[in-house]
C-alpha cells in the first residue's frame, strides 16, 4: 500500500478485486419482493447494474449481515466481506423456503469495486483510468474517513443508529416493512443506541481491541487503527461518554476528527 493507492481512492479511481468477498446469486420471479421485505435497503429502485448498500437485521434490529445488492439483468448478486460472521445465503435460506426464490453460492465475477462513501459501483475488469488498490489501502481510506464496518467496528449486538447507518439510504425509511424495521424506528423515534462509533486520532499509536476510558472506567474500545500512520481510528463507546474527554488504557489520548 502506498500514498498513490489512498489518492485513487480519494478521487473515485481506486478499484478493488472481488477476492475479499462471497457472492450469492438471488434469482426467481420472487427476487426482488423477498429482498425488499428483508434486507433494510429499497432494492426496488435499483436500475440493473446499480448497487446499494444494506443491512441485514434480525427480528430486534441488531445487524446481521452487512452486504452490497448489485441488480443484475435477471435477478441479484449479493457481496459480503468473507470475516463477517455469517453467510448471507445461510441468514436468508430459512426465509427462502416460503418465496420463489433461489439462492446460489457462485464465484465472484470479473468485477471491479469502486469504494465511495455511499454506495460503491461496480464496474467491468477491464474499464479503463481505474487504478487497482489493496484490501489494506480500502481500510486506511474507509478509517480516515470514519466509515464503520461490520463486524470490525460494529458487532451482532450493534444497531444500525450507533454508526449512523439509518441513514436513509442504507436504511431506508419510505419503503415498507423490512426485518427489523419497528426496533429501527423506536431508536430513532424514541431514544439513542446504547453505544456509538467515533471517529477519533490518536495522540501517539495505538493498537485496535486497547480500552477506552472516561467517567472513571472502561467506556468502550478501540476498533479500527489506520494501517498507514495509526492517527486516525475508531472506537465504539457508551453513548453517555460520546462528548467526554476519552483516552486509552495505555493513556494516549483521543480527540474527536
Amino acid at each position: 500500500m502506498d500514498a498513490a493507492e489512498l489518492d485513487a481512492l480519494e478521487e473515485g479511481r481506486g478499484a478493488l478485486g472481488l477476492e475479499p468477498f462471497r457472492a450469492i446469486a438471488v434469482g426467481g420471479e420472487g427476487a426482488e419482493r423477498f429482498l425488499q421485505d428483508l434486507l433494510t435497503a429499497d432494492i426496488a429502485r435499483l436500475a440493473p447494474g446499480a448497487a446499494a448498500r444494506s443491512l441485514l437485521l434480525g427480528p430486534t434490529g441488531r445487524i446481521r449481515a452487512d452486504l452490497h445488492v448489485l441488480r443484475q439483468a435477471e435477478g441479484f448478486l449479493l457481496l459480503q466481506a468473507l470475516d463477517q460472521p455469517r453467510s448471507i445465503a445461510e441468514l436468508l435460506a430459512p426465509y427462502a423456503l416460503v418465496a420463489d426464490v433461489r439462492l446460489q453460492e457462485v464465484p465472484p465475477p470479473a468485477l471491479l469495486a469502486v469504494p465511495t462513501p455511499g454506495a460503491w459501483r461496480f464496474v467491468p475488469a477491464e474499464t479503463p483510468g481505474l487504478v487497482r488498490v489493496s484490501p489494506q489501502a480500502v481500510e486506511s481510506w474507509r478509517i480516515r474517513r470514519g466509515i464503520a464496518r461490520f463486524p470490525v467496528d460494529l458487532d451482532e449486538d450493534s444497531l444500525p443508529a450507533e454508526a449512523g447507518l439509518d441513514d436513509g439510504v442504507i436504511v431506508a425509511r419510505e419503503k415498507g416493512c423490512y426485518l427489523g424495521q419497528e426496533s429501527v424506528a423506536k431508536v430513532r423515534n424514541l431514544g439513542h443506541p446504547p453505544r456509538v462509533v467515533l471517529a477519533l486520532r490518536a495522540e501517539a499509536p495505538v493498537r485496535t481491541g486497547e480500552a477506552v476510558l472516561a467517567l472513571g472506567g472502561q467506556v468502550g474500545l478501540v476498533t479500527s487503527v489506520d494501517p498507514l500512520d495509526g492517527a486516525a481510528v475508531l472506537a465504539r463507546v457508551r453513548w453517555e461518554a460520546r462528548e467526554e474527554r476519552l483516552a486509552t488504557a495505555g493513556g494516549v489520548g483521543l480527540a474527536p476528527r
